[in-house]
C-alpha cells in the first residue's frame, strides 16, 4: 500500500465483499477498494450483472436472484464479514421475475411493505444476523459525491431557478412516498414522475408531454436515504438525455447522489449549456408557495 494512502474504511483490508448488479457502480467499488489494499469477494447477480467482472476480481461467484442461501454461504466460504451492494437491480425484476429460495420466500412473506427498500431492507437484517454488515455503498467512491453548491460553469438563470425550487419540494414528497426520485418541471409544473421506468425513460416522456417547452430535470434522495443501496446516481447517459429532450437544468442533493465519470459528466453538461447545482437535503423542504392554492 502507499506511504501516502489514507483508508477511508478505516477498518481492516480482509473480509470484504461486493454485491454486483448491472452498471458501472460494481466496476468503480472494486477499482475504489482496490486502491485502498482491499480485495473483495465478488458475489454477482446473472439477471444483472456484467459478464466483464471475471476480468477484473480475482474471486467472484454467480447467484441467481432470489438465491439468498447461496449468496450467505458463498460470503461464509470467502470469510466476509462487511459487504457492499453496488448496481442496480431493475425494481421491476425484483417483483416479477424473482425465484425465491426457502429463505428468501419466508423474508417476502414477512414483508408488510412489497417495494424494493423494504425488501433490501429486510435482506440487509438478514446478512446482519449472519454476522455480514452491509456498509454504505458510497464509501469507496467518496470523490464522486458532490457537496452543495455548483458543479457547472453556468448556473441556473431566473426560469430555471424557480423550476428547481418547485421540482425540489414535489421531488422530495414524492420520494418520501417511496414512489420514485425523479421529477421534470417545466414552468413550475410537475410534468412527469419517475415510477420504476428509471431517470432517462421519465425525462423522455416528459419531451413527449411538453411538446418543445424547456424542462428542468430534478433528482433527489429519500428523506431517510438509506446509503446502503438504492443511491441516486447521475451519469453520462442521463445527461446525453437531457441534451436530446431539452431539458436545460439538473438539481440533485449534495452527499447523496453518486456522479459515475464525474468530470466528464460535467464537461458534457458544460458543452450542452446544462446547468447542474447541488442542493443540501436539508434546504427547500417546505411547501412552494402557491402550491395548494386553488
Amino acid at each position: 500500500m502507499p506511504a501516502n494512502h489514507i483508508n477511508t474504511t478505516g477498518a481492516n483490508t480482509s473480509g470484504w465483499g461486493l454485491i454486483a448488479g448491472n452498471g458501472r457502480f460494481p466496476f468503480l467499488v472494486l477499482e475504489g477498494a482496490r486502491s485502498q489494499g482491499i480485495d473483495m469477494a465478488v458475489i454477482a447477480l446473472k439477471e444483472e450483472a456484467s459478464p466483464d467482472l471475471e476480468r477484473i476480481a480475482t474471486r467472484l461467484h454467480w447467484v441467481s436472484l432470489g438465491e439468498l442461501s447461496k449468496t450467505i454461504e458463498l460470503m461464509h466460504s470467502e470469510g466476509v464479514t462487511q459487504a457492499v451492494m453496488a448496481g442496480q437491480v431493475k425494481h421491476n425484476k425484483i417483483f416479477s421475475t424473482i425465484r425465491p429460495d426457502w429463505k428468501l420466500a419466508k423474508l417476502l412473506f414477512s414483508l408488510p411493505r412489497k417495494n424494493t427498500d423494504a425488501l433490501i431492507g429486510a435482506v440487509a437484517r438478514v446478512l446482519e444476523d449472519e454476522g455480514i454488515r452491509l456498509v454504505d455503498s458510497t464509501l469507496f467512491l467518496k470523490p464522486l459525491v458532490p457537496e452543495a453548491g455548483m458543479l457547472t460553469r453556468r448556473a441556473p438563470d431566473e426560469r430555471e431557478a424557480a423550476d428547481l425550487t418547485y421540482g425540489l419540494t414535489v421531488a422530495r414528497q414524492i420520494a418520501a412516498l417511496d414512489i420514485g426520485q425523479t421529477v421534470v418541471i417545466a414552468d413550475r409544473a410537475c410534468v412527469a414522475v419517475e415510477a420504476m421506468e428509471g431517470t432517462d425513460e421519465t425525462i423522455m416522456r416528459a419531451a413527449r408531454i411538453a411538446d418543445g417547452k424547456p424542462l428542468v430535470v430534478v433528482k433527489v434522495s429519500k428523506p431517510k436515504q438509506d446509503m446502503r443501496f438504492d443511491v441516486p446516481v447521475v451519469g453520462l447517459p442521463t445527461i446525453e438525455q437531457m441534451r436530446k429532450c431539452g431539458a436545460t437544468a439538473l438539481g440533485v442533493d449534495a452527499g447523496r447522489t453518486l456522479f459515475f465519470d464525474r468530470a466528464q459528466v460535467i464537461q458534457l453538461a458544460d458543452v450542452a449549456g446544462i446547468a447542474i447545482q447541488a442542493f443540501a437535503p436539508t434546504e427547500l423542504t417546505g411547501e412552494f408557495p402557491g402550491m395548494n392554492e386553488e
